[in-house]
């Protein structure tokens, strides 16, 4: 009994040691990029692009789908989401890599601003750090806005503006309800899930945003069926 209490303390004090490092390596990258450039002038110049859109031209329904199929706490949490986080963490631990995101909207647009896509537990710790800076500098709206503007949604099309144009040849704000829905189930997966390399997973990934927009209560089960049983239509074009 002894032995094994031994070996349980032992292992606690590996896992304590093992995430202070991580910690420590996590913050430092953090420091490195916010002094390399602040967030203020990443910020900047990301709005300086022509093709960068406020929050009032992105359609409600598109940013009700993202925050349902992305981050349903978004307008609650302050940068983390303690339930996802915790269960994304336990799940990566076992695995022994990062095999399941739980990033919230906020910790994917201070991802988007500095880092790669690299699944490094380091980078998901100073991910963390730039979105508990982004939450104290911005509201929320602002960083859904940055959010919707850095998204990759395939075909070269970075940006809602871009995918709007690009896929239905069309400006944001003209989306319809059915549009928001296909687009904003892009940037899980932008090469799979691309309309014009395959049109079928496309749809069913419209739907699960759909269901997702039917739980939270932005839309209804009626509108969700309607869509799905609609055909999937898009124009690609040049922008």
């Amino acid at each position: 009994m002894k032995i094994i209490k031994r070996l349980f303390i032992a292992l606690l004090i590996l896992i304590v040691v093992f995430a202070g490092i991580i910690l420590f390596m996590g913050y430092s990258m953090y420091q490195k990029a916010i002094t390399n450039s602040s967030i203020d002038s990443k910020v900047s110049m990301l709005q300086a692009d022509e093709n960068y859109i406020s929050i009032d031209n992105i359609p409600n329904d598109f940013r009700n789908a993202i925050v349902a199929v992305e981050d349903h706490r978004f307008y609650e949490h302050s940068g983390i989401d303690i339930i996802t986080t915790t269960r994304s963490l336990l799940e990566n631990l076992k695995e022994k890599e990062i095999v399941a995101g739980g990033s919230t909207i906020s910790q994917q647009t201070g991802r988007l601003l500095y880092f790669t896509q690299e699944k490094r537990f380091t980078r998901k710790v100073a991910e963390l750090f730039v979105a508990f800076d982004l939450e104290r500098m911005y509201s929320k709206d602002k960083i859904l806005e940055l959010y919707c503007n850095m998204i990759y949604y395939g075909n070269g099309y970075y940006g809602i503006y871009e995918a709007s144009e690009g896929y239905f040849g069309k400006e944001p704000k003209d989306l319809t309800l059915a549009e928001c829905s296909l687009l904003a189930g892009l940037p899980n997966a932008p090469s799979a899930y691309s309309p014009t390399k395959n049109p079928t997973l496309a749809k069913k990934r419209q739907s699960i945003v759909l269901r997702q927009m039917v739980k939270y209560n932005y839309i209804s089960e009626e509108q969700k069926q309607e869509i799905e049983n609609s055909d999937l239509n898009f124009k690609e074009k040049d922008i």
